[in-house]
């Protein structure tokens, strides 16, 4: 059992911490937010997503998982922090890092050396050397870490079977016995784990977003050419998806991407 903190509960934190406690570990989840904060303490889940709440309700019940607003409580101890907080976009386009700096400010402020810090929120390329900074510059000299990327994969409506069935764990590191810690972490998950560097990890998040907006996209253009042709698009997709070099996921026509 390893002592776990996950820094935000929204969509993929609240979903991390809890899959990690209902794994056996012991996990903290820290939300500044105190109306969720009461929510989250009475059992209740603030997002919907098919299974969580049970599964939360389960683990609080065995004492596995918790929730504070108190970064005192949650860090000193633990030796894996998860960052999850959110990344919206700001004016200009680009993601909003005001809650990433600033939960790096407080991890610093409370971290003990030996820890783990794993970033999984959604972020540009260059994050993790920002967030290494910023706790740097915050924990002291003395206070020796690691930060890890691990982007996530998870899609609403099956997340929970994301979690423990994924196709793959990316984690990136300059420290790779880090990231080899990381990976024991999950192990028991039986998925496969590609080991990089940090910027590599955060661009195969983004990478990996782009193709699937491409392929997304492509389809919504053919099918309007099939409507123009008189062609039926659905057929069109599964004869292109029978090749298994294109294969047949996201290959089906409709609303365009959005993010």
């Amino acid at each position: 059992m390893k002592n776990i903190c996950v820094v935000g509960t929204g969509y993929v934190g609240l979903t991390t911490g809890v899959c990690f406690a209902d794994l056996g570990h012991s996990v903290t989840c820290i939300e500044i937010d105190l109306h969720k904060l009461e929510l989250l303490r009475s059992g209740k889940s603030p997002i919907y997503e098919p299974g969580l709440e049970e599964l939360q309700e389960r683990n609080m019940r065995a004492g596995r998982l918790r929730f504070t607003d108190d970064y005192a409580v949650g860090i000193p101890e633990a030796e894996f922090i998860f960052i999850t907080v959110g990344t919206p976009m700001g004016e200009d386009g680009s993601a909003d890092l005001t809650y990433v700096k600033a939960a790096a400010r407080s991890i610093g402020k409370y971290l003990r050396s030996g820890s783990i810090i794993i970033d999984k929120s959604t972020v540009p390329v260059g994050t993790g050397d920002m967030v290494e900074n910023i706790i740097a510059e915050h924990a002291g000299p003395d206070v020796k870490f690691d930060v890890v990327s691990n982007p996530e994969f998870l899609r609403e409506g099956s997340a929970l079977s994301d979690f423990f069935k994924p196709d793959r764990i990316v984690l990136g590191a300059k420290n790779r016995e880090a990231a080899q810690r990381v990976a024991a972490l999950h192990e028991t998950l039986g998925a496969p784990i590609i080991i990089t560097d940090l910027r590599t990890a955060e661009m195969i998040k983004y990478a990996s977003n782009a193709f699937l907006a491409t392929r997304i996209s492509f389809i919504n253009e053919i099918a309007q050419i099939c409507e123009r042709l008189g062609a039926d698009v659905r057929e069109v997709a599964r004869g292109m998806g029978a090749d298994k070099r294109i294969g047949p996921h996201f290959l089906e026509a409709g609303v365009g991407y959005g993010g």
